[in-house]
């Protein structure tokens, strides 16, 4: 398993894996698990839980400004039943426009307030990328990876290194099927697929020119 951290670390990915055709493709991976994690977290502060108690959150597309932060398909455990996080928290507003733009800035703001970045919790994530990748992910419960797109069943174009919610069993990632997608996401998972787009064009131009 190869698994790209640094930025811009999707097409990076696509780049490295690109580079080492003998490697199956489906063995490279980036990190949105930081922003996964972020996203459990701005929810559990929201409603007064641990982010163990969220689950299911979504990241889609690039690991930049434009990734999508869906929790759509989340759920909550509250005094001891699963609910929806829509449900939960009963703020739309909210959902759709704060929270998105704070998990979307989150590691620009850790640098302005630290003058660092946050490098704990990105440690933290890869140990959780690498902990799912080798244990699985539990029954019942999805992770976002940044994978390559082919054969994907969300209209997402194929040869892109993008977030997807993924289940893993025996060291094997599968893409999440059959979510269904509303207008609002629709419009976000394909901003941030045409930003991917954009840059694999300029990295491989620059490689081609190198």
């Amino acid at each position: 398993m190869v698994i790209v951290v640094g930025n811009p670390a999707n097409t990076n990915c696509l780049t490295a894996s690109k580079s080492a055709p003998s490697i199956p493709k489906e063995n490279f991976s980036c990190l949105t698990r930081l922003d996964h994690n972020r996203a459990k977290s701005q929810i559990a502060l929201k409603l007064g839980v641990t982010a163990d108690d969220v689950k299911n959150v979504i990241i889609w597309g690039n690991h930049s400004s434009t990734q999508y932060p869906d929790v759509n398909h989340a759920k909550v455990k509250l005094q001891g039943k699963e609910v929806g996080v829509y449900e939960a928290l009963k703020d739309d507003s909210w959902l759709k426009g704060e929270f998105i733009t704070t998990v979307q800035q989150r590691g620009a703001a850790v640098i302005k307030a630290r003058k660092l970045s946050s490098a704990m919790s990105a440690a933290k994530a890869i140990s959780d990328h690498i902990r799912d990748i080798w244990f699985g992910t539990p029954e019942g419960e999805f992770v976002s990876m940044g994978v390559i797109s082919d054969g994907n069943s969300y209209g997402i174009p194929d040869d892109l290194l993008y977030s997807f919610p993924v289940v893993i069993k025996n060291k094997t990632w599968k893409f999440v099927e059959g979510l269904p997608i509303n207008d609002f996401s629709r419009e976000k998972m394909d901003l941030t697929a045409k930003e991917l787009a954009e840059e694999k064009e300029t990295a491989f131009e620059f490689l081609s020119s190198a």
